[in-house]
C-alpha cells in the first residue's frame, strides 16, 4: 500500500515531523558525537500522542525512548505512525538497532525525515520495508537536514562543521568601545550564545584571551546540564598563562594551548570526533580561518537599530541542506 493512499493527510505527518524536530532542537549540542534526533507518535486519526528526543550519547535514541515510554505508560498499542527525523539506525553501536525496536513494538507505519548519512548506521528504511512496514521518506526534509547539519557534514568529510562568529560596530570595527564588553543587542547576544550552546568546541586566538580574558560560557540562554566544551587557544608564541587555562577548566571547558597550524588543529578535532566548532576570535585569526577555506558558515552581527545578521556559507563545500532555505529556528537550540 502506498503511504499516500492512507487516510492521514500528508500535511499531518509533516506537522508531526516538525514537532519532532522542535523536540530534537532542544538538545542540539548535547548529543555529540550522535546527531540530535526527534520522534513523534501518532494515533490512527493523526493525533500526536507524544514526542521524544535523543538527549545524550549512550542514552536511548529518540524513537526507542518514545517506544519504551509508550510501553511503560500503556499506550504502545495506540501508535499507528511513528515519525522520526532521522532514518532509524540499523547497526549495533552503544545501543541496539532502532529498526529492530520498531519491529518488536509492532509499529505499522514509519515516516522518516532524512536518510542517515553514516553508512555504518544506514539501512533502517530498507530493513523496515523488508518486514512489511510502510515507510514514507523526506517528510519535512529541509527542516530535518538542517537539524543534522554538523553531524552530516562531519560524517561525510571527517572534518568538523566550523562556524565563524563575528560582531562589527557601526564603524566596522570588531573592538567594543572603551569600557564595554559588547555593543550588540540582547537579541544578538542570545543568538551568539545559542551558537555557543550547540558547539562541541570553541577556537580562539591568544590575542583575544590576553586582551579580553573571555569566559566562553553560555549565559544568555540555558546551557545543557553537565556539558563540557573543548577550548582551543591558538598560541604559537606560548603567551597564554596557565592560570587562564586552569580557570577555564573550572568553567566546564577543556582547554588546549595549541601551537600547530589551523589545518593541523582542525584535522585533530575531526580525528577526535568533534562535530561542531565555533570560532570566536579577533579580526586577525578570524580572517586566517576564512582564508584557510576550512570553515562552513560565517555569521556576522552588524550593530544597528536593529542589528543586522548576515550569514554566508562556504561555496567550496557541499552543504548537507539547501542553503537557500536556511532557517535559524531549524538550526539552533533554544
Amino acid at each position: 500500500m502506498d503511504f499516500m493512499d492512507r487516510k492521514l493527510p500528508a500535511d499531518t505527518t509533516t506537522k508531526a515531523m516538525s514537532r519532532a524536530c522542535a523536540e530534537a532542537r532542544k538538545w542540539l549540542g548535547s548529543t555529540s558525537p550522535n546527531p540530535a534526533v526527534g520522534a513523534a507518535a501518532l494515533d490512527a486519526n493523526g493525533k500526536v500522542i507524544a514526542v521524544g528526543a535523543h538527549k545524550r550519547a549512550g542514552e536511548a535514541h529518540a524513537e526507542v525512548g518514545l517506544l519504551v515510554r509508550a510501553h511503560e505508560e500503556g499506550w504502545l498499542q495506540k501508535i499507528d505512525t511513528l515519525c522520526v527525523t532521522l532514518e532509524p539506525c540499523n547497526h549495533h553501536g552503544r545501543t541496539p538497532p532502532c529498526s529492530e525496536a520498531i519491529l518488536k513494538a509492532g509499529i505499522r507505519h514509519v515516516a522518516i525525515g532524512a536518510r542517515d548519512p553514516n553508512p555504518q548506521a544506514a539501512g533502517g528504511a530498507e530493513r523496515l520495508r523488508q518486514a512489511g512496514i510502510e515507510v514514507m521518506e523526506d517528510v519535512a526534509a529541509d527542516e530535518c537536514r538542517q537539524l543534522l547539519h554538523a553531524f552530516a557534514y562531519s560524517t561525510q568529510t571527517g572534518k568538523p562543521w566550523i562556524t565563524i562568529k563575528r560582531a562589527f560596530t557601526k564603524s566596522g570595527s570588531m573592538t567594543p568601545p572603551l569600557g564595554q564588553k559588547t555593543f550588540t543587542s540582547p537579541e544578538s547576544l542570545r543568538l551568539a550564545h545559542r551558537l555557543r550552546k550547540k558547539a562541541d568546541a570553541i577556537i580562539t586566538g591568544s590575542g583575544t584571551v590576553l586582551a579580553d580574558n573571555p569566559l566562553f560560557t553560555v549565559r544568555h540562554v540555558t546551557d545543557h546540564p553537565g556539558k563540557r566544551r573543548g577550548l582551543i587557544v591558538m598560541d604559537r608564541r606560548h603567551r597564554v598563562p596557565e592560570n587562564y587555562l586552569a580557570a577555564a577548566r573550572e568553567r566546564s571547558l577543556d582547554p588546549t594551548d595549541a601551537h600547530d597550524s589551523i589545518e593541523a588543529v582542525v584535522h585533530d578535532l575531526g580525528a577526535k570526533g568533534i562535530r561542531d566548532v565555533l570560532v570566536e576570535a579577533g579580526p586577525t585569526f578570524s580572517q586566517a580561518m576564512l582564508d584557510s577555506g576550512l570553515w562552513c558558515m560565517d555569521v556576522s552581527i552588524h550593530e544597528g537599530d536593529p542589528d543586522r545578521i548576515e550569514v554566508k556559507f562556504n561555496s567550496r563545500i557541499t552543504l548537507p541542506f539547501a542553503a537557500d532555505q536556511f532557517n535559524w529556528e531549524w538550526f539552533l537550540p533554544g
